[in-house]
C-alpha cells in the first residue's frame, strides 16, 4: 500500500492544527517549507486544498458526519475523525476528485493511522452524498440553517444578524467560506506592475489586474514563499481591503509616520511604498519577536524608513506627544472579517472576548492619539465586521473628553464586508483640528 504523499501531508498538518490549536496558515507555511524539496506545485496546492477546507468547513462537515455515524464524535479517535472529515469534504465541496478515490485514499491513511477503524471509516464514507449539504436547506431556523449551511458558529451568526439582519448576515458567512485569491502588491520601489507582470508569465504563473493600484492577483498558485520573485522582493502578499488602509492613510513624502500595531509589517511596507521610502516611519509592536518580522519584511522589499522597535501602544511617553504628521492604527480585534484566510479564527474566538478586546481598542486610539500633530490624520482601523469594535469605538471616542479635548472629527469611513475579492475591513480616517 503506497500513501498519497499529498493527503498524508495535509492528515499531519490538520493533526497539528487539531493537537496544537495552531493556525492553519503558519502551520501550513510550516510544514510546506520544511518538505518543499519533495512537493510538487501539484502536490502544495491540493494540500493547501485540504487543510484549508477541512478547517473552514469543519461545522458543516461534522453536522455530516454525525449523520451516519452512530459514536459520538467526541469518541472517535482524533487521527480518524480527522481523516473522515478530509474524506467528506473532498466527497462534499471537491468536484474534480472522484468519490472513489476519496474514499480509498482516506481508507489508506486510515490502515496506518487508525487500523482499528478502517472499516468503520469505509462505511461512512460510501454512505456521504453531495445531497447530504443540500439537505441542510431546509432546517427550520435561519440562525442554525445558516452555522450549518456555512460552518459558521451559532453566535457569529446571530451577531451578524442582529447588526445586518438575515439577507447580509448570510452573505456575509457564505463570502467567507470563499476560497481567497491569492493577492499581491507590486514593490513600486523595485518594478513596475507592467514589468512584474511580464516576469510572472516568463515563469508560467497567470495574472489578473487587481481592483486597486499596483495589486495583482495570481491565477495558479498557491504558495510564493519560494518563488525568486518574492524573495527578490519585488512583491509581496497582501489582501486589497488591507491595502485600501493605506491609502486612506495616504502618507506623503518626507513626513513623519507612526504604525502603532505594525507586525507583520504588511501595512508598515506599503506606507513606505506610497512615501517613496522618503521620510521616516516609527513601527511598534508589543512582541520582540513579531517586531522582527516587520525587519525581515522591510529589508526583503528595501526599504530603509522604517525603524521598528518593541513598544506597549497601551503606555502613554510625553516624548512622543503631537509628534507625527500620520498614524495607523490598525489594533488587535477579533478577526471576523478575514475567516476566509484564517478559518481557525472562527473556532478559537469566543463572545466574552469581545467586550475586553473593545477595551484595548479604546484605549489605544486615547494613549496614542495624543501622539498626532495638530492638522495630521489618524487611520483606525480592524479587520473585524463587529459594530463593537468599529463605528461604537469611533464615535465613544469623538464624545469622550479626549476626542472633544483634541477636536476630532471623521474624514473619510469604510465599512468592506467580506467579498469574492477582497477581506473585511473597517477603516476610519480621523482629523485634529486646532
Amino acid at each position: 500500500m503506497k500513501l498519497d504523499f499529498a493527503r498524508e501531508s495535509a492528515l499531519k498538518i490538520l493533526y497539528k492544527i487539531e493537537e496544537e490549536n495552531g493556525y492553519s496558515n503558519l502551520v501550513l507555511d510550516e510544514y510546506l517549507e520544511k518538505e518543499r524539496e519533495k512537493l510538487t506545485i501539484k502536490d502544495i496546492n491540493l494540500i493547501s486544498e485540504i487543510v484549508y477546507g477541512t478547517v473552514s468547513w469543519k461545522l458543516t462537515i461534522d453536522t455530516i458526519l454525525e449523520k451516519y455515524s452512530k459514536i459520538k464524535l467526541n469518541k472517535i479517535a482524533k487521527w480518524v475523525k480527522i481523516i473522515l472529515r478530509m474524506g467528506i469534504y473532498q466527497i462534499v465541496f471537491l468536484d474534480k476528485i472522484p468519490k472513489r478515490a476519496a474514499v480509498n485514499e482516506s481508507v489508506n491513511l486510515c490502515k496506518k493511522y487508525g487500523y482499528k477503524s478502517v472499516s468503520f471509516v469505509n462505511a461512512i464514507l460510501r454512505k456521504v452524498e453531495k445531497s447530504d449539504y443540500e439537505e441542510l436547506r431546509n432546517i427550520k431556523y435561519n440562525d442554525e440553517r445558516i452555522s450549518k449551511m456555512y460552518s459558521m458558529p451559532k453566535w457569529i451568526v446571530e451577531k451578524l444578524i442582529d447588526q445586518y439582519g438575515i439577507q447580509k448576515a448570510e452573505e456575509i458567512c457564505k463570502n467567507s467560506n470563499l476560497k481567497p485569491k491569492m493577492t499581491i502588491r507590486v514593490n513600486t520601489l523595485k518594478i513596475t506592475k507592467e514589468e512584474l507582470k511580464e516576469k510572472l508569465e516568463e515563469r508560467n504563473i497567470a495574472c489578473e489586474e487587481g481592483e486597486i493600484p499596483n495589486f495583482l492577483y495570481l491565477k495558479n498558485i498557491k504558495n510564493v514563499s519560494g518563488l525568486d520573485l518574492f524573495k527578490q522582493g519585488l512583491f509581496t502578499v497582501q489582501d486589497e481591503g488591507a491595502g485600501k488602509i493605506g491609502f486612506v492613510l495616504n502618507p506623503q513624502e518626507g513626513e513623519h509616520v507612526l504604525d502603532v500595531c505594525s507586525a507583520p509589517g504588511g501595512k508598515t511596507t506599503h506606507l513606505a511604498e506610497i512615501m517613496k521610502n522618503k521620510g521616516h516611519i516609527l513601527a511598534w509592536d508589543i512582541h520582540s519577536h513579531r517586531v522582527n518580522l516587520v525587519k525581515e519584511n522591510a529589508s526583503r522589499l528595501g526599504i530603509s524608513i522604517i525603524e521598528a522597535t518593541s513598544k506597549d501602544a497601551l503606555e502613554y511617553e510625553e516624548k512622543y506627544d503631537r509628534l507625527f504628521d500620520k498614524i495607523l492604527l490598525d489594533v488587535p480585534c477579533m478577526g471576523l472579517g478575514v475567516i476566509k484566510r484564517k478559518p481557525d479564527i472562527k473556532w478559537q474566538k469566543k463572545e466574552e472576548e469581545i467586550s475586553e478586546i473593545k477595551k484595548i481598542q479604546e484605549s489605544i486610539l486615547r494613549t496614542c492619539s495624543k501622539y498626532l500633530k495638530t492638522g495630521g490624520e489618524l487611520v483606525y482601523s480592524t479587520c473585524s465586521i463587529l459594530k463593537e469594535e468599529n463605528e461604537e469605538v469611533i464615535q465613544d471616542f469623538i464624545k469622550s473628553a479626549d476626542g472633544i479635548k483634541q477636536c476630532f472629527e471623521i474624514v473619510e469611513k469604510q465599512n468592506i464586508l467580506p467579498q469574492e475579492n477582497t477581506d473585511g475591513f473597517f477603516i476610519c480616517k480621523l482629523r485634529k483640528n486646532n
